[in-house]
């Protein structure tokens, strides 16, 4: 009996395999094929779709859909298919869509006819920028001084150095009361220069301490390369006057005579300032007799001296004749409206005109303040020109002016002079609105005007405010 041998293959015989037969059975003979299989590529991406510069555009869900109405005939509605259909083909483009596609291909998009600039209008002023002029500079400013660069000798940043100065005038208030002034100055007295300490001595004075200013000046004086100097002269000199410390010599023309143009005004101011308007009014008359001119600024501050006290306001006259006078008038904002405030007091309304139109018709950029705008307005008030006032006012609203509570206590009484009971209404819903707390006055006048247009209901709504804010009454 024969026996056969089987294989079992785990994997497909190939055709280049054969089988045998033979007395022991089947031999299995198999041959590599010299053919390689060839595989079919997967087709790919080419290159600039598979790494793509541009996202692709997010698909569109909200297509545009048109109604289309339901028929239970469905010829009908393949006929209104079939009729869109036929209008996509038979639409024609516009030259301007035309024009607009291929100015996309060249490179430029055609601009709409007209003004190819559009103006824009300016942007209001902000509230926080608008200032009166020639605010005095703060203190942790001074950093900033040229003077303090480090490339300068040492005495060149130190002796009209601010910092430095205003620390010795610290530094001497500092001292015991026995101590003398050249325990602080001696060290540094080679780096000053004539002109130096003559802020020192101003300061002392802000701090009232009018002797050491005087003690600072005798040390000056033995100092041969920091005296003679009439600025710190005419500084010690306005401190001791301010201070009711200055001692007036008996020869008066002798002291004008020799005494410079700055010492003298320095005396007239501290005299102002310490209150004793007489003797400066004394002073100034002594220098117009003995034909000597001063500066404008100190008769604008006599004069506005003089104005705070009744009795004295005849002495003011003089001194509106001899400005009035000069051929150059210079003077400050803050020192014209002074002197206009002191004039509508007396009721010289003449001369607020004229220093009005001056100071707006003078060189430069001169914009009048919201003070000097109100004073106008007063004065026009007591003057019964209320329509005059009203230009004032519009000429006001167009230079953007922020107003304070005076300007809106003289607006509301023109308002009341005019019987116009709108604008007074407004202005003062405007004073509430910006945190303004209403005067005595204002709330009598507002009532005072409701009253007159017989509009009862609110006067008592504006009593019952102004008895809630702690004032009473008596109307």
């Amino acid at each position: 009996m024969e026996t056969s041998l089987c294989y079992a293959f785990s994997y497909p015989i190939s055709t280049t395999t054969h089988v045998t037969k033979s007395p022991r059975g089947l031999i299995v003979s198999a041959s590599r094929s010299d053919t390689k299989k060839h595989h079919t590529r997967k087709p790919q991406l080419t290159k600039n779709l598979r790494h793509r510069r541009r996202t692709e555009h997010p698909p569109d869900f909200h297509p545009i859909l048109h109604p289309v109405p339901f028929d239970s005939d469905s010829d009908t509605l393949h006929s209104e298919y079939d009729v869109s259909d036929s209008c996509d083909e038979n639409l024609v483009w516009e030259s301007d869509e035309i024009e607009t596609i291929s100015s996309l291909f060249q490179g430029r998009v055609p601009q709409k006819p007209g003004k190819p600039n559009r103006e824009r209008p300016l942007p209001l002023p902000l509230p926080h920028k608008i200032h009166p002029l020639r605010f005095p500079t703060p203190k942790n400013l001074i950093k900033n001084h040229p003077s303090c660069s480090s490339r300068q000798p040492v005495s060149n940043q130190i002796y009209k150095n601010p910092t430095f100065l205003i620390t010795l005038a610290r530094e001497i208030r500092a001292l015991n009361p026995e101590d003398n002034v050249s325990a602080v100055l001696d060290p540094w007295a080679r780096f000053l220069r004539k002109g130096s300490l003559s802020l020192t001595v101003r300061e002392l004075g802000h701090m009232g301490l009018p002797n050491r200013a005087l003690h600072v000046f005798c040390w000056v004086q033995n100092q041969p390369h920091l005296f003679p100097d009439d600025r710190i002269l005419a500084s010690t000199v306005e401190i001791l006057a301010r201070a009711h410390e200055l001692k007036m010599p008996f020869e008066m023309d002798k002291f004008i005579t020799l005494a410079s143009k700055n010492v003298y005004e320095a005396m007239v101011k501290g005299f102002i300032k310490g209150g004793n308007s007489r003797l400066a009014w004394k002073l100034l008359s002594v220098a117009t007799e003995g034909k000597r001119m001063l500066d404008s600024g100190v008769y604008a501050k006599l004069i506005s001296q003089l104005g705070k006290d009744p009795d004295r306001r005849m002495l003011v006259l003089p001194l509106l004749e001899e400005l009035a006078e000069r051929e150059e008038l210079v003077l400050t904002q803050q020192d014209c409206t002074s002197v206009m405030k002191v004039c509508s007091k007396m009721g010289r309304f003449e001369i607020v005109e004229a220093l009005y139109d001056w100071f707006k018709n003078r060189s430069g950029n001169n914009i009048p303040s919201v003070v000097m705008y109100t004073t106008v307005i007063h004065s026009r008030c007591l003057e019964s020109k209320y329509r005059d006032a009203m230009a004032v006012v519009w000429e006001m609203e167009d230079s953007n002016c922020v107003l304070d509570l005076p300007a809106y206590r003289v607006l509301i009484k023109l308002f009341v002079g005019l019987n116009d009971v709108s604008r007074a209404a407004r202005y003062f819903s405007k004073l509430k609105e910006s945190g303004f707390r209403p005067s005595y006055g204002i709330y009598r006048d507002m009532i005072g005007v409701y009253t007159e247009s017989g509009r009862l209901a609110k006067c008592k709504e504006i009593r019952h405010e102004a008895e809630m804010a702690g004032f009473k009454l008596d109307i």
